[in-house]
């Protein structure tokens, strides 16, 4: 290339920023590309942008384009490593010698030991049937239920949002856990953390639980009719609630509900069934033993979710909701289950499944919100992904169903229903907003992704929106979660110069228990979440529920829609910091 020629490209790329920004979202856009870096979308800019590019050109650019990413403002690989630490502050169980997360220590060391299991008929009794066929009657039942994540500020293992939070932390392992580096190790160990309760959660050895009594001349036969019940939730939340205590030192009943044939949950099994597929991806080179375990449990787990169907909230109405009730109802997770099974065993049965029951099970439906309870577009996305570099023909029409969802979200186009914030922030619902907006900017992520290695782009309309579009959408969605928003605060707990300090969390807002080693009852407690003080405890890289729709937040502790931080709001912001680090050549 001429001298003058690479001149002229570099001018030409100097310039990519400012068109950049004045194309993407938001007020206040910034991108980073070419050698400029960034800049603010503004005509008075102008001026200024020329006379920077001017003097790129005689600096780096014309000298062989020497550097490969521009500076970025925000330290991504920081954010990366908190985002994955937050999870050992949720760790219940026996904490290992590793524990970063210092303040915390061992609870719910005793789950699953009650004197029953709870569900809707009321007890159960426990029969074990020896390889000769003899029967024998336990009573009472002992599960260990020992360990996985409470799922935000409370101390409830519900198990329907830590199973979505072990999809999407395997979901971000998956798709960029190659360039996490030193990270990977970490984010793996939150994503065994996850499904080594999940593995407890579907197994008892040896163990049927049944509702009514039986001839044991008849258990040969009855045996096979029955599959094991899957346990759903340790503790109760309406008790849990009307006390504020750590971890550590609760004391409310720890009651076990599960969901099995008589009484089923679909949802919940399904959703199982995914995170065991996805985690067994995750350890299918670094632990074969773990991944193959993992894989046959999801397989055995979905098929009790497909041949006893229904939502799981029918029948634990009273336990589950308001909480984590089921409100799209089962189908959507049938449909991610049967997608990461898919992924995760090759077997074409899946396919089938997913070619048969697709349009039954809502593939085509226009709900655009992804999250703990809807999985819908998760699954498009996933299975365009098997059309889009698997080259499988047969999920064609799973590209138009995400091509649709990538629409709704792009401003200006023809079908555009997304709300955004005077700030530019995505705005779903008051209620824990930040959930959709991590969730949302992991999708477009992954599928800018597909669509780059299969050279497609997304037609909305007249208008045509390239995988760098989505990849601007989604960083501005985590730069503003970052700080880059009109309070100028970052809303991750311990990142960057100001961050919310009174989150609402038990844990976090009491003293510890290395400071304060004596019990602190349950109502003694409140204390700590009525007091003015920021919390004693650093709960490093909760994201929490973050700003309502005019960009204000008021971290207030008791405000928990707004400052409750979730297991489920930071998985998939795992896999989107992991890419923006690497994109910006911090990893």
């Amino acid at each position: 290339m001429a001298p003058e020629e690479r001149a002229s490209r570099a001018v030409a790329l100097c310039f990519l920023p400012f068109i950049n920004t004045a194309t993407s979202l938001g007020p206040s856009v910034t991108t980073s590309s070419g050698c400029f870096g960034m800049a603010r979308s503004s005509s008075s800019l102008l001026l200024v942008v020329f006379v920077l590019c001017c003097c790129c050109c005689c600096c780096s650019c014309v000298r062989g384009f020497r550097s490969r990413h521009a500076p970025a403002r925000h330290d991504y690989r920081d954010a990366l490593s908190k985002s994955i630490l937050f999870f050992e502050g949720q760790r219940s169980g026996r904490l290992p010698a590793g524990q970063r997360m210092s303040w915390r220590r061992n609870s719910g060391l005793s789950d699953g030991s009650a004197m029953h299991v709870s569900a809707p008929g009321g007890d159960y009794m426990s029969l074990r049937v020896s390889s000769a066929g003899f029967l024998t009657l336990f009573l009472p039942m002992q599960v260990d239920l020992v360990g996985g994540y409470y799922d935000a500020g409370d101390n409830v293992k519900f198990g329907f949002p830590m199973a979505f939070t072990a999809t999407m932390l395997a979901w971000s392992v998956i798709e960029f856990g190659g360039v996490m580096k030193g990270e990977v190790a970490n984010a793996r160990a939150a994503v065994r953390w996850a499904t080594d309760y999940l593995l407890k959660a579907t197994a008892v050895p040896n163990t049927v639980f049944v509702q009514v009594r039986f001839r044991s001349s008849f258990i040969s036969r009855l045996l096979p009719l029955f599959l094991k019940p899957i346990y759903l939730q340790v503790g109760d939340a309406s008790t849990d609630h009307a006390c504020w205590e750590r971890p550590e030192d609760m004391d409310t009943p720890r009651t076990v509900y599960k969901v099995d044939a008589s009484n089923p949950g679909s949802d919940i099994a399904a959703e199982t069934a995914a995170a065991l597929a996805a985690a067994s991806l995750v350890f299918r080179k670094s632990d074969p033993a773990y991944s193959k375990l993992l894989r046959n449990r999801a397989i055995n787990v979905f098929e009790f979710a497909d041949k006893h169907r229904g939502a799981y909230s029918d029948r634990l109405n009273h336990v589950v909701c308001p909480f984590y009730c089921s409100y799209s109802g089962y189908q959507d997770e049938l449909l991610w289950g049967a997608a990461w099974l898919h992924k995760a065993t090759r077997n074409p049965s899946y396919l089938n499944y997913i070619q048969v029951n697709g349009q039954t099970l809502g593939a085509d439906e226009s709900d655009n919100t992804f999250g703990w309870d809807n999985k819908h577009v998760g699954a498009r996305i996933l299975l365009s992904k098997a059309f889009l570099i698997q080259n499988l023909k047969s999920l064609h029409d799973y590209k138009g169903h995400a091509d649709n969802f990538i629409c709704s979200l792009v401003p200006g186009t023809p079908t555009s229903q997304a709300q955004y914030t005077p700030g530019g922030l995505l705005f779903k619902m008051g209620d824990s907003n930040l959930q959709y907006v991590t969730s949302t900017s992991f999708l477009l992520l992954a599928y800018a992704k597909y669509l780059t290695y299969s050279s497609k782009v997304v037609l909305c309309g007249g208008a045509t929106v390239t995988p760098k579009k989505l990849r601007s959408i989604a960083k501005r969605q985590v730069d503003y979660i970052l700080g880059d928003n009109p309070a100028r605060m970052s809303y991750m707990v311990g990142y960057g110069a100001r961050y919310p300090k009174k989150v609402h969390h038990r844990g976090s807002s009491l003293p510890s228990v290395v400071s304060h080693p004596a019990k602190i009852s349950c109502s003694a407690g409140f204390t700590g979440l009525y007091s003015p003080a920021a919390n004693p405890n650093t709960l490093t890289g909760a994201v929490v529920g973050g700003p309502d729709s005019s960009d204000r937040f008021p971290d207030d502790r008791n405000d928990y829609e707004q400052s409750e931080p979730a297991t489920y709001i930071n998985a998939p912001l795992v896999g989107a910091l992991a890419y923006l680090a690497h994109s910006a050549g911090q990893l």
